[in-house]
């Protein structure tokens, strides 16, 4: 038997690799803890195998579906598994290079040796060493292998060695050229381009907000500040909700002035117009109004909820007052000193931990709609005109009605956001 490597030693140099802690080889595929590391799945380029054309291809989510593009042809006489196994390690590559982006060192708050942005940054600096791990990866020798403790760099290895064992030098040349592709794409996106290939970010949840994206969905929402559908397909759904959280906010202040409400609590007004996910709105309302910016209130939640997803529990102490006040709720509601909360459910985030970011946007606007409802019930805007006679409103009537109503309330809101412009920057 021998020692598993670890999957990410704390004090070892992230990228490294070690002999001393060998994991066990079968017929060239690791097993062992990195393994199970590379089970957490968010949404990147797949790759497949069509068995029809035998071809290998690479697929990517956008804001608006699925993308697909040929890679390589390959070769006929191979078996099904060994195909399947470059299509699995280019997947798993794909998988560690997006983390670094959805999970920066600039989100990670320290830098100082061993911490947790340290390793974030020294996990994105093996872009530059992915091709050489390709075309000279590790290989077994006396029933062990090296290891390399950093993610990117040992998907790059499992590439390489699929890849010797198919032994197709053009194939290698068409992977290598699909790396370099998709290591650039991570790279835009970085830089706040979500064209071509990058516009898989979109999809993604970052700890962080890009400048230049929070900028562009500002842009978006001056246009039209209930949300145009470009915030779904252009714009990182992070950054996004960093700039619908200011647009939400001025809402929330226009809608306050029309109806005499508190401005955190318009939302949830409206819920009583129409049924609106009032929570999320109401909660980042409320962290505005104590003097969280739009971005420390957006990324802060985001952030919260993918370390949920990643199975790691932020803030202990939160949890623990939030089970006191649920059984202090319980023990009121049913009248018993010690309640019984076996059936009780807790939820640890108020979003969505496997779309994060996307479903705290959904919310946000729906937020600025719900201010337009309670604006227009008390501005006057939900009814016809006392002088129409009832049966000549039909629908026509009623939607330019309407029409009116969502444009007067979205200039109030224009001129709210543009006096707090500072609070977005």
């Amino acid at each position: 038997m021998f020692q598993q490597a670890p999957c990410e030693p704390r004090d070892a140099l992230d990228g490294q690799s070690s002999t001393a802690n060998p994991a066990t080889c079968q017929d060239g595929l690791v097993t062992g803890p990195f393994i199970a590391c590379l089970r957490r799945r968010s949404i990147m380029t797949r790759y497949c195998v069509d068995l029809d054309r035998h071809e290998l291809i690479a697929a990517w989510g956008t804001g608006e579906g699925e993308l697909s593009t040929r890679i390589a042809a390959l070769p006929a006489g191979s078996g099904t598994s060994l195909l399947l196994g470059l299509a699995r390690a280019l997947t798993q590559l794909s998988d560690a290079a997006w983390r670094t982006y959805t999970h920066p060192a600039s989100a990670a708050g320290s830098l100082e040796p061993n911490s947790e942005g340290w390793r974030r940054e020294h996990e994105r600096k093996r872009f530059s060493e992915v091709v050489d791990a390709i075309t000279q990866p590790h290989l077994p020798s006396g029933g062990t292998m090296i290891v390399s403790y950093s993610h990117i760099l040992e998907s790059a290895h499992r590439v390489g060695r699929a890849l010797h064992r198919l032994d197709v030098p053009q194939l290698v040349k068409a992977v290598l050229a699909e790396a370099a592709a998709e290591l650039a794409a991570v790279e835009s996106a970085e830089l706040g381009d979500m064209s071509g290939r990058a516009q898989q970010a979109v999809l993604l949840s970052r700890e962080d907000a890009s400048p230049a994206q929070v900028a562009a969905a500002d842009h978006f929402l001056q246009v039209d500040p209930f949300g145009p559908t470009e915030l779904f397909s252009v714009i990182d759904p992070t950054a996004a909700a960093v700039a619908a959280a200011h647009w939400l906010a001025a809402a929330a202040e226009v809608a306050a002035a029309s109806s005499g409400q508190d401005r955190t609590r318009v939302v949830l007004e409206a819920d009583d117009i129409e049924a609106l996910p009032h929570a999320t709105p109401t909660l980042v309302l409320e962290l505005i109004d104590d003097g969280a910016s739009p971005r420390d209130a957006v990324t802060g939640l985001v952030r919260h909820a993918m370390h949920i997803a990643d199975g790691v529990l932020p803030d202990p102490a939160a949890l623990r007052e939030q089970l006191d006040d649920l059984e202090e709720t319980v023990a009121e509601y049913t009248g018993d000193d010690e309640p019984d909360l076996t059936d009780v459910a807790l939820r640890l985030t108020p979003l969505d931990p496997s779309r994060p970011a996307r479903d705290l946007l959904e919310d946000l606007l729906t937020g600025i709609y719900g201010c337009w409802l309670l604006h227009s019930e008390y501005a006057g805007f939900g009814e016809a005109p006392a002088s129409e006679d009832a049966e000549e409103w039909g629908d026509k009537q009623e939607e330019q009605h309407q029409t009116r109503s969502r444009e007067r309330f979205a200039q109030l809101v224009r001129e709210a956001a543009a006096r707090d412009h500072d609070r977005l920057i």
